[in-house]
């Protein structure tokens, strides 16, 4: 009866120990993008080069968006449809 304790225990040290949580949950792939300074920058930490994009502020089309929220999002409370 002790021998198959032992070896039952045995057993589930070495099932639990084969268990790798996360090991190979992840995809090694090349970033294609990973010289673009349009995309990343100058470096990773950088703002990149599409950010530097400013649109003038056009207040006519403020109530059409809004008009477009209250359709989509009917119903619902949200901060911006409230404005």
């Amino acid at each position: 009866m002790k021998i198959s304790k032992v070896i039952a225990f045995v057993a589930c040290v070495a099932l639990l120990s084969s268990c790798d949580y996360q090991k190979y949950n992840h995809i090694g792939q090349k970033d294609v993008n990973e010289t673009n300074t349009y995309v990343y920058g100058v470096s990773r930490d950088s703002l990149p080069a599409q950010m530097k994009q400013q649109y003038a502020a056009k207040p006519e089309l403020e109530t059409r968006v809004n008009a477009i929220r209250e359709k989509l999002y009917s119903g619902s409370t949200s901060a911006v449809v409230k404005q």
